[in-house]
């Protein structure tokens, strides 16, 4: 029964993610969104700490101390502030510090926190929701100044101006000059 919870659960957010970026123009991005889920390494993981309210990630890592499926798909999903963690030529020798994202990228990250709130919270999803749940771990997000300020600007937008606004907003002034 997790399993079939499991699949439904994660292909209605990959449903939610899809019709977002589809709004703002990403329709590549939104076809291929976390289709790493589907794979075994991350599915099986997913379906074995599978909850309902949370992400299973969570779960596996109060398990066993890390998440052996988050690991594997942070590292190939470019949506993801961590794949763009690298190691660093200035500051501290050999130290981590984030890259900057390109904009398409962060736009998929809005739509998958946004799918992410809405799968979690249910009824009581609103737009603020996203930006909610970001404020909890902000301090410690090693995000690049640039893809920050992006990312917030948009999560303040959508949670001051809603969903149509912001992802005009995307559309005319963040997508369009990249073309």
């Amino acid at each position: 029964m997790k399993v079939w919870k499991h699949f439904k659960t994660i292909t209605y957010h990959k449903y939610l993610v899809m019709q977002g970026c589809f709004k703002v123009g990403l329709y590549k991005q939104g076809l291929l969104h976390d289709l790493s889920k589907y794979s075994p390494s991350e599915f099986w993981v997913g379906a074995k700490y599978y909850q309902g309210n949370r992400s299973p990630n969570n779960a596996e890592r109060e398990a066993i101390g890390y998440s052996s499926a988050w690991l594997h798909h942070k590292g190939r999903n470019k949506h993801h502030y961590e794949y763009w963690i690298d190691y660093s030529t200035v500051g501290i020798p050999g130290g981590m510090a984030p890259a900057p994202m390109p904009a398409k990228y962060i736009v998929e990250m809005l739509m998958d926190r946004i799918a992410a709130c809405k799968v979690y919270n249910g009824s009581h999803y609103t737009d603020a929701s996203p930006w909610e749940y970001y404020s909890l771990g902000r301090e410690h997000a090693p995000l690049h100044p640039e893809t920050k300020a992006l990312l917030e600007k948009l999560l303040l937008m959508l949670k001051n101006q809603g969903e149509k606004a912001t992802f005009a907003y995307i559309r005319k002034e963040i997508l369009a000059k990249r073309r």
